[in-house]
């Protein structure tokens, strides 16, 4: 079995909170620089989050605006 992505985990977490904030966009790019490559499931999962953000569904927000 197949441990649960930390991609996916941090994906979920911007998709809860509607927000995509610079602590949890920097921890993606840890994650994918740690790993050195994109499993194919955390490229379906890093698609969804590029669509929300161009639907709306997620707000990219600058450092100095983090809402809880």
């Amino acid at each position: 079995m197949r441990p649960h992505s930390s991609i996916r985990t941090l994906v979920s977490r911007v998709l809860s909170i509607h927000q995509l904030t610079p602590d949890l966009e920097q921890a993606i790019n840890n994650e994918l620089t740690r790993l050195g490559y994109l499993p194919e499931g955390d490229a379906e999962v890093l698609e969804l989050l590029m669509e929300a953000l161009d639907s709306g569904l997620v707000r990219l927000v600058p450092s100095n605006c983090v809402v809880s």
